[in-house]
C-alpha cells in the first residue's frame, strides 16, 4: 500500500511539473502579441512582478525564518541575482534567435547545467534512468535548435542567432544557479516557501529598476498591458505554484528534466500561432522530448536499497532527505 501511495504521489508531482511547463511554454508566444515591448521590459515585468507576488504570498513564512535566511544571505543573494539575470537573458535570446531556439537553448540545456552543479558541489549521483531521459531530451532540444537556426536567414542574421544562443546559455546557467540556491536553503532547514519567496522576492526587487527604465511601452496600450499582466500572473506566479507542488513529490533532477516539455510546447506554438517554420528535424526533436518525458513518467517498481522520496508538504516544510526532493530549477526554479 505504501508503494502504491508513493507511486500516486510521484504521478501527481509529475503532472504538476508538466502543467507548469505547459504554462511556461506560452511565454514566448505571448510576448509576440506585444511587439512594441522590448525583451528587457518583458523579462522584468514577468519575473519581477511575479517574484514580488511570490514574496508577498510567502511573507509569513519569510518573517518566521528571517534569522535563518540572514545566516544564509550569501546563498540568497546568489539566487536573487540569478533570478534577475535569467529573464533578461531568456527573453533577449528569444528576441534575437526566435521563440523556438531561445526557449530550446535556455530550457533544454538547463538540466545539464543543474546536474553539473549538483554533481560538483553536492556530489549527487544521477540514476541511469535520468541519464537516459536527459540524453533523449537534450538530443531532441539540439535537433530543435539546429532546425530553427538553419532558417535564421529568413528571420534575422546568423550573428544575431548566435548571440541569441549565447544568451540562452546564460539563461540556462542562471536558471540552474537560482534553483541550486533554493535547493541549498531548503537542505539547511529553511521551508521551501520561505526560501523560494525570499530568493524570488529579492530578485524581483533587483528587476524593478530595469522595469522602470524600459517598461513604458507596457502602458502604451491595453494589449501590451494585458500581455504583461498575463506573463506575471499565469506563467510566472501560477506556473511556479504548480512547480512547487510538483517538487513536493518528485526528485529535483526529475522535475528539471520534465520541464523539457516547455521548449517543445514553445516550438509547437511558434509554428501554430506565430507562423514560424519547423523542419522535419525539429519535429523529430519534439518526438525525442516526448520520449524523454515518457521514460521519466512511466511507473517502475521501487528498487530495494534505493533512497525514497520524503515529500515536502504544501506549507513548505523541508523534506527529511532534502537531496531527493528539493528544486533544481525553473522554470520554471520556477513555487509560489
Amino acid at each position: 500500500m505504501k508503494g502504491t501511495g508513493r507511486a500516486r504521489s510521484a504521478a501527481t508531482g509529475a503532472l504538476c511539473v508538466l502543467a507548469a511547463s505547459l504554462l511556461w511554454g506560452t511565454t514566448g508566444t505571448a510576448a509576440t502579441f506585444a511587439p512594441d515591448v522590448g525583451p528587457l521590459a518583458t523579462g522584468a515585468v514577468a519575473m519581477g512582478v511575479g517574484g514580488l507576488l511570490q514574496a508577498l504570498i510567502a511573507a509569513p513564512q519569510i518573517a518566521a525564518h528571517a534569522s535563518r535566511l540572514r545566516d544564509q544571505r550569501g546563498t540568497v543573494l546568489l539566487g536573487a541575482v540569478s533570478v534577475a539575470v535569467y529573464p533578461l537573458a531568456f527573453y533577449s535570446s528569444m528576441h534575437l534567435a526566435g521563440v523556438a531556439v531561445g526557449t530550446v537553448v535556455s530550457i533544454g540545456t538547463a538540466p545539464l547545467a543543474s546536474s553539473l552543479i549538483e554533481r560538483v558541489v553536492d556530489g549527487r549521483r544521477l540514476t541511469r534512468r535520468w541519464t537516459l531521459a536527459a540524453s533523449l531530451g537534450l538530443l531532441g532540444t539540439a535537433l530543435l535548435c539546429v532546425a530553427e537556426a538553419a532558417h535564421a536567414t529568413d528571420r534575422t542574421s546568423m550573428a544575431g542567432t548566435l548571440l541569441g544562443i549565447g544568451l540562452g546559455l546564460v539563461a540556462a546557467a542562471t536558471y540552474a544557479l537560482y534553483s541550486w540556491a533554493a535547493h541549498r536553503l531548503i537542505t539547511r532547514q529553511i521551508p521551501s516557501r520561505a526560501a523560494m519567496g525570499a530568493v524570488f522576492g529579492l530578485g524581483g526587487l533587483l528587476l524593478v529598476p530595469v522595469l522602470l527604465a524600459t517598461g513604458a511601452p507596457l502602458l502604451a496600450s491595453w494589449s501590451n498591458a494585458a500581455v504583461g499582466t498575463y506573463m506575471a500572473l499565469v506563467p510566472m506566479l501560477a506556473g511556479y505554484v504548480l512547480f512547487g507542488w510538483g517538487l513536493a513529490h518528485v526528485p529535483a533532477s526529475t522535475a528539471t528534466t520534465l520541464s523539457l516539455l516547455e521548449p517543445a510546447v514553445a516550438a509547437v506554438l511558434a509554428v501554430l500561432v506565430v507562423g514560424e517554420l519547423l523542419p522535419a528535424a525539429g519535429w523529430m526533436g519534439i518526438v525525442l522530448v516526448v520520449a524523454c518525458l515518457a521514460v521519466l513518467t512511466t511507473p517502475t517498481r521501487h528498487t530495494r536499497g534505493q533512497p525514497r522520496i520524503n515529500p515536502v508538504d504544501h506549507d513548505g516544510n523541508p523534506p527529511r532527505q532534502a537531496a531527493d526532493a528539493v528544486p533544481t530549477g525553473e522554470h520554471r526554479t520556477r513555487q509560489g
